[in-house]
């Protein structure tokens, strides 16, 4: 899985885009409300792994996500 942090313009807030291997969009969430229904990742119980790696991560690079 890959995860990229989108900028926010104006009004609209930070996203954050999960995607699998194949670069499908699985999880779009806002950057500040992260940890929202994440069982449907499959991401339970790495919930402040994630919100770690979030606030670090730069904006527009796309990474591996390895929790």
């Amino acid at each position: 899985m890959y995860i990229i942090k989108v900028k926010g313009k104006a009004k609209i807030p930070d996203y954050i885009q999960i995607r699998d291997e194949n670069f499908v969009l699985v999880a779009y969430f806002r950057a500040d409300r992260p940890l929202k229904n994440i069982e449907k990742f499959g991401l339970e119980g790495k919930e402040e792994e994630l919100a770690t790696l979030i606030q670090g991560l730069p904006f527009g690079k796309l990474q591996k996500l390895d929790l």
